[in-house]
């Protein structure tokens, strides 16, 4: 039988070679950590990184996707029952946030957009992508409502300009203005009447 100083030796030398598998495999994982940290970003405690990510309901059915495509757009996307686009919130290539709403066809109904970060612009439209209102702020300052007919032509436009004097035209099928009511810098308002034979009316009177 052996003594107990050769089994102790035996353990002892178990042990070690134990701790030295161990230690490898520690390095081994600290060293593949370090790979995928230079890699990508390191991500922060409870983070999920991926390119794409998809939410699928019970059925199996996709609900939900969020990703970006081959432009830089990224865009969460939530779908109906039978899987068809209906909202949309992303941020364009040109780094410009969206909002939209459509119909099961893929129609706009709502858009809220915003340009260059100081424009934005709010459009309600009919399905077959006709614009019936639209509000939103221009570039220069200024502000603009539309009311739009069956056809998507513009026939009540109300708005400031970007000194904030406001001003609201009635438009006929042509485009051309029939009637316009504004107040001017001086905070004198004028009003513009024209009718189908030509004539014109003014107030106040233009001497």
């Amino acid at each position: 039988m052996d003594s107990t100083d050769a089994r102790m030796e035996r353990l002892e030398a178990r042990i070690r070679r134990l701790q030295g598998l161990s230690f490898s495999a520690l390095a081994l994982a600290v060293l593949g950590l370090g790979a995928a940290a230079l890699r990508s970003p390191t991500p922060q405690a409870g983070e999920i990184v991926a390119s794409r990510w998809v939410l699928q309901d019970a059925q199996g059915r996709t609900r939900a996707t969020l990703d970006t495509d081959k432009n830089g757009a990224a865009s969460l996307v939530l779908r109906d029952s039978a899987g068809r686009p209906r909202a949309l919130l992303g941020v364009g290539p040109d780094d410009s946030p969206r909002l939209r709403f459509s119909t099961a066809q893929g129609e706009s109904l709502a858009e809220l957009m915003v340009f260059s970060d100081e424009a934005p612009r709010l459009s309600l439209s009919k399905p077959g992508g006709v614009d019936l209102f639209s509000v939103g702020l221009q570039v220069d300052g200024s502000s603009r409502l539309e009311l739009a007919d069956e056809h998507g032509r513009p026939r009540a436009i109300l708005g400031a300009d970007e000194h904030g004097m406001p001003g609201l035209r009635l438009v006929d099928r042509r485009g051309q203005t029939r009637a316009s009511l504004r107040v001017g810098s001086s905070d004198v308002g004028s009003l513009v009447l024209e009718g189908s034979d030509g004539e014109v009316f003014r107030a106040p009177v233009v001497q």
